[in-house]
């Protein structure tokens, strides 16, 4: 099993001078540690006007910044917002293509279209379709980075006439593809799309292994990829907060982890916010212990993380991604949790992964060819059928009046 780090950059308020400047720096250390000790995904969002729960607005550039300080990790869209009134398809393909040549082919390509009123209705996007424009934006966005020249294309919620998107990824024809998921509906479209599920609900191990059924059954049936390649893979979320006393690991990361599922409510489910004067952080403080209990997953003793792990290990989870970055955690804390973690828990589960990988990569591999034989591809132009485009200053040119007449 492979594991990874999560980032929304989360800052209750109150908020001083400085508090997300140290914020960021703090989340590059965080990282930069994160592949020295083998860690093998970066994650990080992307929300807009979320407040205290996720500031994360740009994350090319964050993940551009951990590019230049790791070598080995992984990078990780968690997701990238597809409707294209938050970018034009085209910005988003020119985006990823850069960040993998610049993290040297080390991208993964996390896709999802938003649920929150404060970020669907500031941009003007009608909920009834962003699933249609995610599933429109996505498809294209692959075709972009895959196809030489891409043919140009009409669609419901964007067109684009015949350009060759330049520069091209490392990683071809794209990198990997993800799909946010937070229930079994979306679970299974990952499958049918054949792109891995970043599972964002808190479910224990017993439920996982249901999930991860449901999506590897679906893939080998029903696959017919939105890319050009398969992601065969289940993620999923969890807490952590991991220390030799289980009190100490308690009360270092289990308020960061009910702040979490309390702010991510607030935005998406019970809320009432005003923007620039909601007090999530006071309001949680106020009505945090009338939320469902989270429980403890992923906060304790190495030994109670190990076994945490391996119940998810033993449901066919492919990777855990582990949210350390939530409410008021201690960025010393943060560091010391992963480094005992990369110490004491993650060794063993390393040490059966490419064996595990290999057995699943052999098992898959006609599902994801017969899958691939079936999937619609935009036909490329012929030759003689690439448009030529002539240079507004020579059309000028061409359309003047000869010199000296009217």
């Amino acid at each position: 099993m492979k594991f990874g780090i999560f980032y929304e950059h989360q800052l209750p308020r109150p908020w001083r001078e400085g508090d997300e400047l140290r914020l960021f720096q703090e989340a590059l250390d965080q990282v930069e540690l994160a592949d020295r000790l083998g860690i093998d995904y970066a994650w990080e969002v992307e929300h807009h006007f979320l407040e205290e729960y996720s500031h994360s607005a740009a994350p090319e550039v964050f993940l551009a910044a951990c590019s230049q300080r790791t070598r080995r990790i992984r990078l990780g869209h968690g997701i990238v917002l597809m409707p294209p009134p938050y970018s034009f398809p085209a910005r988003v393909a020119s985006r990823i293509a850069t960040l993998d040549l610049v993290s040297n082919g080390r991208v993964e390509f996390g896709t999802g279209e938003s649920a929150s009123r404060m970020e669907l209705e500031g941009f003007g996007i009608d909920p009834k379709r962003k699933r249609a424009m995610w599933r429109e934006a996505t498809e294209q966005v692959c075709n972009m980075l895959a196809m030489d020249p891409y043919p140009g294309y009409q669609g419901e919620h964007f067109s684009m006439p015949c350009r060759n998107l330049v520069p091209k990824p490392v990683q071809r024809p794209h990198p990997p593809l993800w799909l946010a998921c937070s229930n079994r509906d979306t679970i299974h479209l990952a499958a049918q799309l054949g792109v891995g599920a970043l599972t964002f609900a808190f479910v224990d191990p017993a439920e996982a292994a249901h999930w991860v059924r449901d999506y590897y059954d679906t893939l080998k049936r029903e696959c017919v990829p939105i890319g050009h390649t398969v992601n065969a893979n289940v993620a999923m979320v969890t807490g952590f907060s991991v220390h030799e006393d289980e009190q100490t690991a308690i009360d270092r990361g289990l308020e960061g982890f009910r702040f979490f599922g309390f702010a991510l409510a607030h935005h998406y489910i019970f809320g009432n916010h005003k923007p620039g004067r909601t007090d999530i952080w006071q309001s949680f403080q106020q009505m945090g212990s009338l939320m469902p209990d989270m429980g403890r997953r992923g906060i304790g003793t190495p030994a109670q993380l190990r076994e945490h792990l391996a119940a998810f290990e033993e449901a066919g989870v492919d990777q855990v991604i582990f949210i350390q970055q939530a409410g008021r955690n201690r960025h010393d804390h943060i560091c010391e949790a992963l480094e005992l973690f990369a110490g004491k828990v993650m060794p063993e589960f390393h040490e059966r992964e490419d064996a595990r990988a290999k057995r699943k990569s052999e098992e898959l591999a006609p599902f994801v060819e017969t899958a691939l034989a079936r999937k619609p591809r935009l036909a490329p132009l012929a030759e003689d059928a690439i448009p030529s485009f002539q240079a507004y200053g020579r059309t000028i040119t061409d359309t003047a009046p000869p010199s000296g007449t009217r």
